[in-house]
């Protein structure tokens, strides 16, 4: 029996990771009709296919997505491997996202410094949404609404994404009183977070008619992309936001940021940190000693 087409393979992992042979095209930079042939060779070597078609849709099957598993498993030791024996620096490589890198990381990260000297650590961003690379990454901060899974990670919660709103001293002193109603709020300017949706469901708990009417469109604000732009907003006495209380605790620690309700926001989201299970031996155990060192950081704040 001839062997497994390994290029071939290695197109049909690339392709089943990303969700898409056009990604996939690009991460291995090959035209997308290139990575469809290696599929074919896959499937004729098989004798069975991977995807079900629907006109210019696909779907793995079960047994594609299974092998898929294995094969992203099985590659990424074999660079981890590639990379020990090359002499590829042992740095444990860290993806954030801004928000916890900017409020809940760097600002304790000299901490892990001092208390291990002989460990060296690499920031990185991670972006929002986005998958990560396990095979660059040993560590990821990322915000999920479940705990994410896959053959080469795995995850431990770390802090309650639930967001109250908060504003500036200065921006409530303003309103002269504690803000009650939805005309309150208005008034105090609503920030938002990317969309208006997180202040339509936590006003429509003050005054239902916020949701029956539908207007979002009247709850007028700045929209901000990125977390850290809403909180420099917030202050900076822009307005009022809903932000993640475990990322602006400090903020309310130093009076920077008011905690204006304890009615909180919870759309199921929380912060994760999830590990990479193909790294080396040396930066594994590096790895643990971060995230021991993460759970104590958090249990102590």
């Amino acid at each position: 029996m001839t062997p497994p087409p390994l290029n071939a393979l290695r197109a049909f992992e690339a392709v089943a990771r990303l969700g898409s042979f056009r990604a996939a095209a690009e991460e291995l930079f090959v035209t997308q009709s290139a990575v469809s042939h290696q599929i074919r060779n896959v499937e004729e070597w098989l004798g069975k296919p991977l995807f079900e078609r629907e006109g210019n849709r696909t779907r793995l099957l079960p047994h594609g997505a299974d092998l898929a598993r294995s094969l992203t498993g099985s590659l990424a030791e074999i660079e981890a491997a590639c990379n020990r024996a090359r002499g590829t620096s042992q740095a444990l490589v860290i993806a954030a996202i801004p928000s916890v890198a900017m409020c809940w990381l760097i600002p304790r990260l000299s901490r892990f410094r001092a208390a291990h000297p002989d460990i060296e650590i690499r920031i990185v961003y991670a972006m929002h949404g986005r998958e990560i690379n396990f095979h660059d990454v040993h560590l990821a901060f990322v915000f999920a609404k479940q705990a994410p899974s896959g053959p080469t990670m795995e995850a431990q919660f770390h802090l309650a994404g639930q967001s109250v709103p908060v504003c500036s001293p200065s921006r409530l002193a303003g309103l002269g009183h504690k803000p009650e109603s939805v005309a309150d709020f208005l008034t105090l300017g609503l920030l938002h977070d990317g969309t208006p949706k997180g202040w339509t469901n936590w006003l429509s708990e003050v005054d239902s008619s916020v949701s029956d009417r539908g207007h979002e469109a009247a709850l007028v604000g700045t929209t901000f992309e990125d977390f850290n732009l809403l909180r420099a907003a917030a202050l900076s006495g822009q307005g009022v936001a809903l932000c993640p209380k475990a990322m602006i605790q400090p903020d309310l620690d130093s009076g920077g940021l008011v905690q204006i309700s304890h009615r909180f926001q919870n759309d199921g989201n929380n912060y994760y940190l999830l590990a990479s299970t193909t790294a080396p031996s040396q930066v594994k155990r590096n790895a643990q000693v971060f995230r021991d060192w993460a759970m104590t950081e958090r249990d102590d704040t």
